[in-house]
């Protein structure tokens, strides 16, 4: 469906030639790549002008203004940007700067327009982008398992398509965490909006996205000088300590840990909690975490079943198991 050349989709899918691209592309479709693209339907092409446009397939609906809404509040100033209906962010590509933008492209697809430095790894790049709004994640089946619960029910029935927030970065989420630990939304985006323009890469000619920069490397942030910032002396260190750990591979986010397990490596850190773990956790797609201690979902399980308060939000939500964070997400709607 796009305007690549046949060499470079082989390579961009991941083959290692053509040849065996076109093997493949005959074992499972019948039919060659150029009698592929031949069949295409011209109402069902996207253009690639303007970068690569490519849709990305939705298992169920998706309430795509409700991950705007939250995302918004969310956004690292000049390393993301919402327009409209558009979101958009940098990425760093083999060490290059690129861009992603997400829209709504109908009821069963996002679009993707990816404008990459490179494309041989463009399957991991719409990868990632799927991980932004949890996309291979059974949102519908975790909404089923919670629909007769007497609080979360209820905020099913009124929205029944919110996602699980995601992101294309677990460890700017997690340097995103600290930073908004016991501060408000918008003093936490204040500060790490200095940070990425401090530390972060400066990518050029992208003012008219509202972008300027990548985020900070893990291995910069290990070293980097967080003063006047407006950070604690305590969220400095631990930001330091994090950052050090995924450089140096201690920590890993990349989903290869259960979720006790991540639980524990980072709260090993100084300064980091159950709430920043799960936290965390929740945005990398682990279905089943709950920062139990967060102010926004106790103050909705307060306000919608009163008699909650008679137990913790951890022992509240254990009939919720295996979709906690999906409960999670529902809370915070309904706050």
């Amino acid at each position: 469906d796009t305007d690549l050349t046949i060499t470079e989709i082989a390579f961009a899918s991941g083959f290692g030639s053509v040849r065996q691209f076109n093997r493949a592309c005959l074992e499972i479709f019948r039919g060659t790549p150029r009698e592929l693209r031949a069949r295409r339907r011209r109402s069902d092409r996207l253009a690639a002008d303007g970068g690569l446009a490519l849709r990305l397939p939705l298992s169920a609906p998706l309430d795509w203004d409700a991950a705007l809404a939250y995302f918004g509040p969310r956004l690292i100033a000049g390393v993301e940007a919402i327009e409209g209906d558009v979101y958009r962010r940098t990425i760093v590509v083999d060490g290059d700067p690129g861009v992603l933008e997400l829209s709504p492209g109908g009821p069963d697809h996002l679009v993707l327009r990816a404008h990459l430095p490179h494309w041989e790894g463009l399957i991991h790049i719409v990868e990632g982008a799927r991980r932004i709004v949890n996309l291979d994640e059974d949102v519908a089946a975790g909404a089923e398992r919670l629909r007769g619960d007497p609080v979360i029910g209820p905020l099913i029935e009124a929205r029944p398509d919110l996602p699980i927030p995601g992101t294309w970065d677990p460890f700017e989420v997690g340097i995103r965490a600290i930073v908004g630990q016991q501060v408000s939304v918008a003093g936490a985006s204040t500060m790490i909006g200095r940070l990425a323009h401090r530390h972060g890469t400066a990518v050029p000619g992208l003012e008219g996205l509202e972008l300027t920069h990548t985020f900070p490397a893990p291995e910069v942030l290990a070293d980097a000088d967080l003063g006047g910032i407006g950070l604690t002396g305590a969220r400095e260190r631990a930001i330091r300590a994090f950052a050090a750990g995924v450089a140096t591979g201690e920590l890993r986010l990349d989903r290869s840990t259960r979720l006790e397990e991540l639980v524990e490596a980072i709260t090993a850190i100084p300064g980091l909690g159950p709430w920043t773990a799960h936290y965390i956790a929740l945005r990398m797609g682990e279905r089943d975490a709950f920062p139990a201690t967060d102010l926004g979902l106790r103050r909705a399980l307060g306000r919608l079943e009163p008699a909650s308060e008679l137990l913790t939000p951890s022992a509240r939500a254990e009939p919720w198991r295996p979709w906690r964070a999906l409960a999670a997400v529902y809370l915070w709607f309904g706050a």
